[in-house]
């Protein structure tokens, strides 16, 4: 695919540098020349200098016979600017970063794509739905939701009082006489090396083990790791930026107490004129003795989500120090992730991985209707949709030529979410998804053509 990116920030040089790892052609557009000539010195891209809104310099990267461009710069007006442009000059399919969430939450009535805009992606109301799904899901490190909730990945570590340690895949299935869970990937303990786990493989202590699950699943992990489900209801927030205050907003309406901690006196105002069900606090979210005041032992929860990342870890490492049972960090540097296990953070997570996440399905062949990379692990979770011509049409999933490498996780029929095994017949219409590592992903997508 010729992919054009319009950006080179933090969003738009992350992307081209996973795009170019997919073998894909990257051109890079961007005012700033310092920033390209990084970029094309370490990528395998082409970059071109100069305004994306300009005309000439879309024509110079040739947009014509672009099948994707992607405009992720800061500016927002930029973004849908250049778009609409790029659409008009020939671009197949379009997407813009924006910063107004009102756009997404209103997108079918606004009808973006009748001015040519395909998609709108914010790195930021991503993030805001990301913790949103972790609140929820108190006990796992890891979330994804696909169709609503009909089928949702959750990964854990899996601790010495898990029931399943040291059985086989197949052992602890029959632990439980109906169940709606299945492994699709497993980290082994001081490894980088990501398992895609057969009946044969067993559970050691240590593992991450990533699982899709349907309705009640989740109880039945909770179960079989040893995990006891508490409830969130007491929050704290530090930083009282979008991210920050889009998840106030979302989780106070979902009937959480919520402090909110901004250092910006202004800002701080500004935030208690607009989040009426939140205490908006003006301090600097490091300062040990203010969040003592305000009860932070007895939270049950701490998001730190600032504009720094060491001080979103260190802030978290404190709160488990005080006993907070859930600590999620606002991180921008992607090798900490590598970390994550040994930081000592229940979740991280990184604006720029969401977005590229949001944005990969674009380039995957199939009808893929949402796609995620597992953090820190080789390996994809993709949501293909069948067709009435996919080679997997009609058949046994235990028929079906899979490679090793990739694992069907469930299968959603009718809004309603199936673990699916060798017995479950696929048809026209279903929503399957797969995990499979980078190896697999071309035979894996040749089967849903």
């Amino acid at each position: 695919m010729k992919i054009i990116i319009a950006g080179a920030g933090e969003v738009g040089f992350h992307l081209a540098k996973l795009l170019s790892y997919e073998s894909q052609e990257i051109t890079l557009i961007d005012l700033d020349k310092e920033r390209l000539s990084y970029a094309e010195t370490h990528l395998d891209i082409k970059v071109v200098s100069g305004d994306i809104t300009s005309v000439s310099v879309l024509k110079t990267s040739n947009i014509s016979n672009a099948d994707l461009f992607i405009s992720v710069t800061s500016s927002e007006t930029s973004n849908i600017t250049s778009c609409l442009l790029a659409k008009q000059l020939g671009a197949n399919k379009t997407i813009a970063r924006i910063s107004n969430t009102e756009f997404i939450q209103n997108k079918s009535e606004l009808e973006f794509e009748k001015f040519g805009i395909d998609e709108l992606i914010s790195p930021e109301s991503l993030a805001a739905t990301e913790i949103e799904l972790l609140m929820n899901q108190s006990v796992f490190n890891d979330t994804y939701e696909f169709e609503n909730g009909a089928l949702t990945m959750l990964g854990l570590t899996l601790s010495e009082e898990a029931e399943i340690i040291n059985k086989t895949v197949k052992l602890a299935a029959e632990l439980l006489p109906d169940i709606h869970f299945i492994p699709i990937a497993i980290q082994r303990k001081g490894s980088r090396a990501t398992i895609i786990p057969r009946g044969d493989t067993v559970f050691l202590k240590g593992d991450r083990v990533v699982f899709i699950t349907s309705k009640g699943g989740d109880e039945e992990l909770c179960n079989l790791t040893g995990r006891q489900k508490t409830q969130i209801k007491n929050i704290m927030i530090l930083g009282g930026g979008q991210i920050g205050s889009t998840s106030a907003e979302e989780l106070a309406n979902n009937g959480l107490n919520i402090k909110i901690v901004e250092k910006s006196k202004e800002r701080a105002n500004d935030l208690a004129d607009q989040l009426s069900d939140v205490l908006v606090i003006n301090g600097d979210g490091r300062n040990i003795e203010l969040l003592e005041e305000e009860n932070f032992s007895d939270m049950d929860a701490l998001i730190s989500v600032t504009g720094n990342s060491e001080t979103n870890i260190m802030s978290c490492l404190v709160a488990k120090s005080k006993g907070v049972n859930k600590t999620i960090a606002l991180v921008e540097n992607m090798d900490y992730f590598a970390l994550s296990q040994s930081i000592g953070v229940d979740t991280l997570i990184n604006k720029k991985l969401l977005a590229a996440n949001s944005i990969f399905r674009y380039i995957r062949k199939g009808e893929v209707v949402a796609m995620t990379k597992l953090v820190n692990m080789d390996a994809e979770l993709l949501e293909f949709v069948v067709k009435d011509v996919s080679k997997v049409n009609g058949l046994y999933i235990k028929n079906i030529d899979f490679p090793r490498s990739a694992i069907i996780g469930g299968v959603i029929r009718q809004n309603q979410g199936f673990i699916a095994l060798g017995d479950f017949r696929v048809q026209a219409g279903d929503r399957v998804v797969v995990c499979c590592t980078p190896q697999s992903i071309k035979k894996v997508e040749n089967l849903f053509n």
